[in-house]
C-alpha cells in the first residue's frame, strides 16, 4: 500500500509499504480521510520518540473483520489501545494504561496510508448524513468534549480558550454548548469570524484582563502558554492544559499556589458525543478545512500545515 513513513528523522511518501496485518480483536480500516493535527507535527519535531506511520484522526469503512456485521461500514475510531491487564486498566482506565499503545502515536502505526488497523472496540460507526469532511474531525472534538466531562461548567460562568487554532477552535464551540461567556482568545480573528456567529467572543489574547475568567483553557501549543493562563484565571479558577509539546520552558508555579488555581491535564475524550455534535450541528467543522491534498502529496501537506494561521489540512486517501 502506499503511505507515508516516519523513521525518526524524515518522513517520506513510500509507494510499497506493507499492508497492515490485523491482530486478534482488530478490523482493517480502509481509509477515506485523515487529518493532520498539532500532534503530528509535534512528532515530526521529536514527541514520543515515535517512528512508523503517523496520522489519528480518520474515516474510513471496514473491509477486513471477524465480526462481518462491521464489513461495509463507515467507522471512526479511538486511538488508544490498553492491554486489559495493568493496574489501570483493572481500574476501567483504558486511555492510561500502563503499557498502552496509540494509533499513529505510540508503537503503532496509523493512519497516513491506505489502510489501519484498529481495534474492533475502538470502532464508532458514522451516521449515514454525516459527510466524511465533518466526520474526520471526531477524535479532535472528542478530545474538546472531554473538557466538560473534567470540570464542571455553568452558563454563569466565563470561560477563555487561549489558542484558537485547529483543536481552540473545538474547544471554543465545545464549550459554548454549556450556555457559558466564552471568549475566543485569538491573534487571527479573521480566521474564526464564524464563531461570533455563534455568540462566542473574540478577544486579542494581550487583551484579557488578569484574573478575568473562572476556566482557561490553554491551547496554544506553546511551552509558555500555562503562564499566560495563570495569570489571566481568577483565584480558585481552573486552568485546563490542552497542549502537548516538545519543547520545555521555565515555569513559576507560585500563582497557582498563590491563587490556589486548580490545573487539569486534558487529552483523549467521548466519541458518542462528538458523532452527536456533528449530527446535530452543535458545532461547524468545515470552515478549518484549509487544504485537501493527495496522500502522495502527504509531505506538501504537512508542510502546509506547519504554516503559522493555517487550521486543518486533509489527507484524500481513498475517493
Amino acid at each position: 500500500m502506499q503511505g507515508l513513513f516516519y523513521d525518526g528523522q524524515q518522513i517520506a511518501w513510500l509507494a510499497n509499504l506493507p499492508r497492515p496485518q490485523r491482530a486478534v480483536g482488530e478490523v482493517l480500516v480502509s481509509v477515506h480521510l485523515a487529518g493532520i493535527c498539532g500532534t503530528d507535527l509535534e512528532i515530526l519535531a521529536g514527541y514520543a520518540n515515535f517512528q512508523g506511520i503517523p496520522g489519528h484522526e480518520f474515516v474510513g469503512h471496514v473491509v477486513e473483520a471477524d465480526d462481518r456485521q462491521w464489513l461495509g461500514k463507515r467507522v471512526v475510531g479511538e486511538i488508544n489501545i490498553g492491554c486489559g491487564t495493568c493496574r489501570f486498566c483493572r481500574m476501567g482506565l483504558p486511555t492510561h494504561c500502563e503499557h498502552r499503545r496509540v494509533i499513529g502515536i505510540r508503537d503503532h502505526d496509523g493512519a497516513f496510508a491506505e489502510y489501519v488497523a484498529v481495534p474492533e472496540v475502538n470502532l464508532h460507526e458514522v451516521p449515514t448524513h454525516i459527510p466524511d469532511q465533518q466526520a474526520v474531525f471526531t477524535e479532535p472534538l472528542a478530545a474538546a468534549f472531554r473538557i466538560l466531562e473534567q470540570v464542571h461548567i455553568e452558563p454563569t460562568m466565563r470561560v477563555a480558550v487561549l489558542g484558537v487554532g485547529k483543536l481552540g477552535t473545538l474547544v471554543t464551540q465545545a464549550v459554548a454548548t454549556t450556555g457559558a461567556e466564552v471568549f475566543a482568545l485569538t491573534r487571527h480573528p479573521k480566521r474564526v469570524r464564524f464563531l461570533a456567529k455563534r455568540g462566542i467572543h473574540l478577544l486579542a489574547p494581550d487583551a484579557a484582563e488578569e484574573k478575568a475568567f473562572d476556566i482557561v483553557v490553554e491551547v496554544t501549543g506553546s511551552p509558555d502558554g500555562l503562564t499566560r493562563a495563570l495569570q489571566i484565571t481568577r483565584p480558585m479558577g481552573t486552568v485546563v492544559l490542552k497542549s502537548s509539546t516538545h519543547d520545555a520552558a521555565p515555569l513559576n508555579l507560585t500563582p497557582a499556589v498563590v491563587n490556589e488555581i486548580r490545573i487539569i491535564g486534558s487529552r483523549c475524550g467521548p466519541f458518542r458525543r462528538s458523532l452527536q455534535a456533528l449530527s446535530a450541528h452543535e458545532v461547524s467543522v468545515e470552515p478549518l478545512i484549509d487544504g485537501l491534498y493527495p496522500l502522495r502529496q502527504g509531505v506538501m501537506a504537512l508542510n502546509k500545515a506547519a504554516q503559522p494561521g493555517v487550521m486543518k489540512v486533509l489527507l484524500q486517501v481513498q475517493h
